[in-house]
């Protein structure tokens, strides 16, 4: 017999933020994906798309938490990595030249990360000390500036370790 093992967490709170910050980073592995970057990009970016949502759900609503767990982490990945993801979907669409009206239209489906990120980006910019998140800050320009994302992608393998 097969058998899921689940776990119980008193972090609600922090589990509810990284549900909305996954679908954000599979947004920008999508962009990534759509501008030709390759597996060893998109590994740099989701190792520090972990850092950025530990320290931004830190910031957020501070417990001790395990952030490598799967509620954080393994949705993080399947979500970023899956070719049936619709934020993967999008922000591959996204880095390929399709404007954000056009991928909506195009899908025909819901990708809730790009909601997310602005919600997430005022979440964070409306706290005194706001948190470093290059990554989040790069999708959003992307969405909503309308800044290329050629250009932000550039500037932002700068700011990956």
């Amino acid at each position: 017999r097969h058998y899921v093992k689940t776990k119980i967490s008193d972090d609600v709170i922090g589990i509810e933020y990284a549900a909305m910050l996954k679908n954000i980073y599979a947004l920008a592995a999508g962009i990534a994906h759509g501008l030709g970057y390759g597996d060893n990009f998109q590994s740099v970016l989701m190792s520090n798309a972990i850092r950025e949502m530990r320290r931004y759900i830190k910031h957020i609503y501070k417990i001790k938490r395990n952030i490598n767990n799967s509620a954080y982490l393994g949705d993080l990945l399947v979500t970023s990595y899956s070719l049936f993801s619709r934020n993967r979907m999008f922000g591959t669409m996204i880095g390929k030249g399709y404007t954000v009206k056009s991928t909506m239209a195009e899908m025909n489906m819901v990708a809730e990360g790009y909601y997310a990120t602005k919600s997430a980006y005022l979440i964070n910019k409306n706290q005194e000390k706001p948190s470093r998140t290059p990554i989040l800050d790069a999708v959003y320009k992307v969405l909503y500036e309308g800044k290329r994302a050629k250009t932000e992608f550039a500037e932002l393998t700068g700011e990956l370790d």
